[in-house]
């Protein structure tokens, strides 16, 4: 997760609000942002729409939860059985062409939830409480989305990962995949981290060794460039909670799964 811009993401405010569906379709850069002119969505109603949108309770542990039965998990599988349908349209395309079909997938908030997390922080970021929340790798799936990292397996279709993780969370991140479900592929072939001081050649425009320079954007879709042109893959479908996880090129088609806790640019 990058320096994400936590409870000030009014865009997300807004879109819950006024009853914005997130869905499938082509990622833009267009979530829009607070008008100083106005008076900016006022933080305890957001906080009240945020919970009711995910259904937030706590469990017998203490930890927050999501529903499944909450608007929040409604989205996401209309969003799932939309990605199946064109996942095994697109894999059955691709393979008669001969090309090698790849789905992408984002980790944090794309896979692994962190609504526990943003609750017990108040919706605000530090490195060092997130590293110690991450490497617990006790995080809760993202519903449905590790069903569709096996769907996409079965279907002939390589699963790679595209996380702004680091090369240092990399175990906890592979050991609280699998206890999800998302157990395909989870090797440094397949996973790309950030890997500040080491950065791969592919990054060099943006990034040296322990000079890293590189957005999001330019990060990622570096990595999916990387996937298709020097790995020969084709990628037919993206995943992630952010649209900076999506633009940039090389996405194929661009699932933006909803996420109104924070915003990365």
């Amino acid at each position: 997760m990058h320096k994400p811009l936590r409870i000030a993401a009014i865009a997300a405010a807004c879109a819950l609000a006024g009853g914005v569906l997130y869905g499938a379709g082509a990622a833009t850069a267009g979530q829009s942002t607070a008008n100083s002119t106005h008076e900016p969505y006022n933080i305890g109603l957001l906080v009240k729409d945020i919970d009711t949108y995910y259904g937030t309770t706590a469990d017998a542990n203490g930890v927050y939860q999501a529903s499944p039965d909450s608007p929040y998990a409604k989205d996401l599988a209309r969003i799932d059985a939309d990605a199946k349908r064109y996942i095994d349209k697109a894999a059955r395309k691709a393979h008669h062409r001969g090309e090698r079909p790849a789905v992408v997938f984002d980790i944090d908030d794309t896979l692994l939830l962190s609504l526990d997390y943003e609750k017990r922080y108040n919706y605000t970021y530090n490195s060092a409480t997130w590293a110690a929340y991450v490497n617990r790798a006790d995080r809760p799936e993202v519903f449905g989305t590790p069903e569709l990292v096996r769907y996409a397996a079965k279907k002939g279709v390589e699963v790679f990962y595209n996380s702004g993780l680091t090369e240092a969370q990399r175990a906890a991140a592979v050991a609280n995949l699998k206890k999800v479900g998302a157990d395909v592929n989870l090797d440094a072939g397949h996973m790309f981290l950030k890997d500040a001081a080491n950065p791969p050649s592919y990054l060099s425009g943006c990034a040296t060794p322990g000079a890293w320079k590189c957005t999001t954007v330019q990060y990622k879709s570096g990595t999916r460039k990387h996937i298709e042109d020097d790995l020969g893959y084709e990628i037919i479908a993206g995943f992630g909670d952010q649209y900076s996880d999506l633009d940039g090129g090389y996405t194929g088609r661009a699932y933006k799964l909803p996420n109104p806790t924070y915003f990365v640019s």
